[in-house]
């Protein structure tokens, strides 16, 4: 038996004009095609379960309402399995912004009816590849001379790894010391300006 969720209601209620017919509908094809969906308010937009497992999704925000599925980078449609693969966005049909936006009724029931099936065999993501924490070796000596310039220390605690990285490769692949010094210099200044070490070629 479907089970319905007043908070739903509530966010439905507040989401823009154009979205409201959206989401409704939205809400009104998944329990026709999942008569035993069950509502719910997850990370702050309404979800629909099956079985105990998540399935699928919808929100709305200032310009455009979205609708995804759990499982879409497992599911036939290319389109899903990419918008999904890509990650560009928690909605795997596109942006809606309006009733005209919207996959037709057929095409969204069999892909709810896709995603129960998916449930019903006990299929599951696999499991996210785990991805090694960055680490940057920083020299002593490197430590030593932003420690004692304040300004270049907090700007360079800011930095992107990125950043980061390229000043270190730069002065530890000096092959001299009076290298190195010179570019722990040049270093300092411009990271107390608040510069990469290749600013000069980013695009402004």
């Amino acid at each position: 038996m479907a089970t319905t969720d007043p908070r739903v209601d509530a966010y439905i209620k507040k989401a823009a004009p154009f979205a409201q017919p959206i989401l409704k509908h939205i809400r009104k094809l998944v329990h026709t095609a999942c008569p035993e969906v069950e509502e719910t308010i997850k990370w702050g937009f309404p979800n629909f379960g099956y079985k105990g497992k998540m399935m699928c999704s919808m929100a709305s925000f200032k310009a455009h309402a979205v609708f995804g599925f759990w499982k879409a980078s497992l599911m036939k449609d290319p389109a899903l399995r990419q918008n999904a693969e890509s990650e560009s966005s928690m909605g795997h049909s596109g942006k809606l912004t309006s009733m005209k936006d919207m996959p037709s009724d057929k095409k969204m029931t069999a892909y709810i009816k896709e995603a129960m099936k998916l449930t019903d065999n006990g299929i599951k993501l696999p499991p996210k590849k785990k991805v090694e924490k960055k680490e940057l070796i920083i020299p002593d000596y490197l430590k030593a001379v932003l420690k004692k310039n304040k300004k270049a220390s907090t700007v360079f605690e800011g930095f992107a790894f990125s950043h980061k990285k390229e000043y270190v490769e730069w002065i530890t692949e000096a092959k001299t010391e009076a290298t190195r010094e010179k570019r722990i210099a040049q270093a300092l200044e411009m990271i107390a300006e608040g510069k990469s070490r290749n600013w000069k070629y980013q695009k402004k």
